[in-house]
């Protein structure tokens, strides 16, 4: 069956904030605007944010009523729109029920994809809104012009105005999808290196036997979070391209594209060495190396260096892949500069942060350059030691 998809347009407000408040929300058919629901109502007392969100919750609930598989939410509310991507911290204490509500009706669908939109391209659900605000507030409501529903057929005070909301505007276009480029970051497998605690760089150390098991496991996770995958990008260094081939098969096949900017620092002389054995022979060498990420090891890389690469990537691959899912199989360096700066992270974060062999980190890259770190070395998936 073809996937349902509507477009949810939802608003609400108070008189006062707090005040006499009241939500609007309506279904449309994403290619004509028909209206295919309408909700309202008045909630006594509120914020405007708790009346934003009530919307949004009345509008998600019509849309899973109209047997909806995805659904495109557009509302003028910054902050409902930005909390629900999860680019915003949600700290006032009276939202987080409501946040959590509408996360729990946002896991009913296929896909939901949050939009900003000005206010004047949220006419109808801003007189819904308005006119629960007037209900609250113990204002009349007029009677309902031909067609019109008597909720929203006289915006009070302050509503915006414009045409008929009860059918689709003359203007009405169907807008590009604001949804998210999703980056899952694997570490690779383990290896004999990963095992007895060696810098490991350029050398091409294979895969242990743990680490095809680990990449299996890796394979399993990955299909289960993402059920499309667009493509999955790999370092050129065998470690990784088996555990990309590992995660491609279990994905569907998809070809594996090796990057060279995804390949792990250049750890200069202190290839293959352990951390001990560096501090031994190298002690002032390694401390300006843990102070500044633009001191480079003896004849290697400084992770300023690359920073520059993994960042090449990580900016194409929104443009490449708008609105996909894309499997990034690397090292633990670029793994955690991509990560230091999707959290705006210093570089002390660098030396802070464990990564795991086969580890997945999730991110969320908006077309607006908005970021959402979802995940951090996730290593439930991994057969036990």
């Amino acid at each position: 069956m073809a996937p349902r998809v509507v477009v949810v347009e939802a608003d609400g407000g108070s008189r006062g904030n707090p005040g006499p408040a009241g939500y609007g929300a309506v279904v449309r058919d994403p290619e004509t605007g028909e209206v295919l629901a309408e909700r309202a109502e008045s909630l006594g007392t509120a914020t405007n944010n708790v009346a934003e969100y009530q919307g949004l919750i009345a509008g998600l609930r019509a849309a899973a009523e109209l047997d909806a598989t995805e659904v495109d939410v557009r509302m003028d509310s910054k902050l409902v729109v930005e909390q629900m991507c999860g680019r915003w911290q949600i700290k006032h204490p009276g939202l987080r029920p409501l946040a959590a509500q509408a996360a729990a009706l946002v896991g009913r669908f296929g896909a939901v994809r949050f939009t900003w939109i000005p206010r004047e391209e949220n006419r109808h659900a801003d007189a819904l809104a308005n006119a629960a605000m007037d209900a609250a507030a113990g204002r009349p409501t007029p009677p309902a012009s031909p067609g019109v529903p008597a909720s929203a057929s006289a915006p009070a005070a302050g509503a915006s105005t414009g045409s008929d909301p009860a059918t689709a505007p003359a203007s009405w276009e169907p807008r590009p999808s604001f949804t998210a480029t999703r980056l899952i970051l694997v570490r690779h497998g383990e290896t004999a290196y990963t095992e007895q605690g060696r810098y490991s760089g350029r050398g091409d150390v294979p895969l242990s036997e743990r680490g095809r098991a680990q990449a299996a496991a890796t394979g399993a996770r990955v299909a289960a979070l993402a059920p499309s995958v667009a493509a999955v990008l790999s370092s050129p260094l065998s470690r990784c391209t088996a555990t990309a081939a590992a995660i491609a098969a279990a994905v569907g096949d998809v070809p594996v594209r090796t990057e060279a900017d995804l390949i792990e620092c250049d750890f200069g002389q202190w290839e293959g060495r352990t951390f001990a054995e560096v501090r031994q022979q190298w002690p002032g060498e390694m401390d300006a190396w843990l102070a500044s990420a633009r001191i480079a090891p003896p004849g290697g890389e400084s992770f300023t260096q690359v920073a520059e690469r993994v960042r090449r990537v990580v900016e194409a691959l929104p443009k490449a892949y708008p609105g996909e899912t894309v499997v990034v199989v690397s090292h633990v360096s670029p793994i955690k500069l991509a990560l230091r700066d999707a959290l705006a992270a210093t570089d002390g974060f660098l030396h802070r942060l464990f990564l795991d062999a086969a580890g997945i980190s999730v991110l969320d890259l908006w077309p607006d350059g908005g970021i959402a770190v979802r995940t951090v070395n996730d290593t439930a998936h991994l057969p036990a030691a």
